[in-house]
């Protein structure tokens, strides 16, 4: 008996050196950041067979070949999108009328994932949801061609009712109607009778990047489409940080009070992109091509109308690579008097925590808008634990009160602004397929940190003085749940 101990002992731990020396070789051949490289060299090694396991399930940005060919396909759909556009002239910006920092945030968007300002668009800003989610309900019943629609989370109840009735309407007169809802953001909604019922009436819907045991074999579970997008009549867009739900009637059980968002309604040459955003995924679930699907709901380049200059980036595993980052490297390390972030979830990778401090550091008034209270216990303790480093380096942190503050934004010297799905989190800029504005334009630049600087109204300053007397039992959770975040 003690002879099979042995046998069975020392084939485990063969076995498991030859797991780790496997794992090993595939970390040391895709080059991740060398704290993540590590901390998974670690688990692998520590747990065996379970460090193993939970590696292959996160610990790569797995998308499936198929997907991956995809994504190559759209890629080069919208690069003849964006020729189309450039020669109506939507991309001849004048950056004479920009600080020449706009220029350099564009030309990385360009340069790394090939993605132009389009010149020549006008925008509405809200903050208020009831009307956000009023003012949509109403575009779609004045729908005539199309509405096209993605969203993370879909949830029944209040005002967003009102949304999910007036698309059954507009598909009801011949409109052309096309949802993306994000397969595990809406599970509980996909398991109503909502979508039964879009679908009946005519409404193309399709879940995102379906969950399950398949998709566990060919790529991540919890590569999640992020995006919230509205498009109707190739004349008016939607997006920004909020989900189709009324906050009055979603997670009510959280304990972290109602989510506070903001939503910007845009016209002009800007919805051609944002509409070629929702037809690239719905593409990529479909097997099908962007100009196939373009046609089919019958999208034409929308003509300029307005003055604002923006940039449309959609980001994702396969997507754009560290593009995303780039940008709001390039964004933050141009401030030069002042800029002000708000991020419900705050995990920042070394690069972007370090712009952030070097910002305060020479002498940029920087401040940071996070929620006093986070639906994430994670998030919460791990965000948390970043708060010493960024204090000691001069960034003013205000944590909101009046609910779970979930609009993403960033504003520099009241001339550039970043807005849109993206939180300061390594989910958002390594894993979640997101879309962002990046804006060149002084008057949106104003009234986004205008509201920026009303939430701040509405928390607390954390002093530093006082921030350091909090118990050394909370200093180790913090930094415990730091050590995981890059494995996230």
């Amino acid at each position: 008996m003690e002879f099979w101990i042995w046998v069975s002992s020392s084939l485990a731990i063969l076995i498991h050196f030859g797991i780790f020396l496997s794992i090993a070789f595939r970390v040391i051949m895709i080059r991740p950041a060398n704290g993540v490289a590590l901390a998974w060299l670690l688990l692998v090694a520590s747990a065996p067979f379970a460090g193993a396991a939970i590696y292959l399930l996160i610990g790569e940005r797995r998308i499936g070949w198929r997907r991956f060919e995809g994504i190559l396909t759209i890629r080069s759909d919208m690069t003849r999108i964006f020729n189309a556009a450039n020669t109506q002239s939507l991309t001849a910006v004048d950056w004479s009328i920009h600080p020449p920092a706009c220029r350099a945030v564009d030309q990385v968007g360009q340069r790394l994932c090939g993605l132009p300002t389009v010149c020549g668009s006008s925008y509405e800003l809200y903050d208020d949801t009831a009307d956000v989610l009023q003012l949509i309900a109403r575009d779609i019943d004045q729908a005539k061609t199309n509405v096209l629609m993605e969203f993370y989370i879909w949830h029944e109840g209040g005002l967003a009712d009102q949304v999910t009735e007036a698309l059954i309407r507009a598909a009801g007169r011949g409109v052309y109607c096309l949802v993306l809802v994000d397969d595990l953001g809406a599970a509980a909604w996909w398991k109503g009778k909502q979508p039964r019922r879009l679908r009946e009436a005519g409404v193309h819907l399709r879940s995102a990047l379906p969950v399950g045991l398949v998709r566990t074999l060919i790529g991540r579970n919890d590569l999640r489409l992020h995006r919230k997008i509205v498009v109707i009549d190739n004349q008016i867009a939607w997006t920004g940080s909020m989900n189709l739900v009324d906050p009055r009637f979603f997670k009510q059980d959280a304990g972290v009070g109602q989510w506070v968002d903001a939503m910007v309604r845009l016209t002009g040459a800007v919805i051609t992109p944002l509409a070629a955003v929702i037809v690239g995924d719905w593409a990529l679930e479909t097997n099908g091509r962007v100009e196939d699907e373009m046609r089919k709901a019958r999208i034409e380049l929308s003509e300029a109308t307005g003055k604002a200059d923006i940039q449309v980036v959609p980001s994702g595993p396969g997507e754009s690579g560290d593009a995303l980052l780039q940008m709001l490297l390039a964004l933050i390390n141009s401030a030069q008097r002042e800029v002000i972030m708000t991020t419900p979830y705050l995990v920042p990778d070394d690069s972007l925590l370090r712009a952030i401090r070097g910002a305060a550091a020479r002498g940029v008034k920087t401040s940071l808008v996070v929620p006093e209270k986070v639906d994430s216990l994670l998030t919460r303790y791990a965000s948390r634990s970043y708060f010493d480093d960024l204090l000691t380096a001069g960034v003013h942190i205000y944590l909101y009160r009046d609910g779970l503050l979930h609009t993403k934004s960033i504003t520099v010297d009241n001339y550039m602004s970043m807005f849109g799905t993206v939180n300061l989190d390594m989910r958002s800029i390594w894993l979640n397929y997101e879309v962002a504005l990046f804006l060149y334009n002084e008057e949106f630049t104003s009234e986004l940190s205008r509201l920026q600087q009303a939430y701040m109204r509405d928390s607390d300053a954390v002093e530093i003085s006082e921030w350091q007397k909090r118990r050394l039992s909370q200093r180790v959770l913090e930094n415990a749940f730091r050590l995981i975040s890059p494995l996230l």
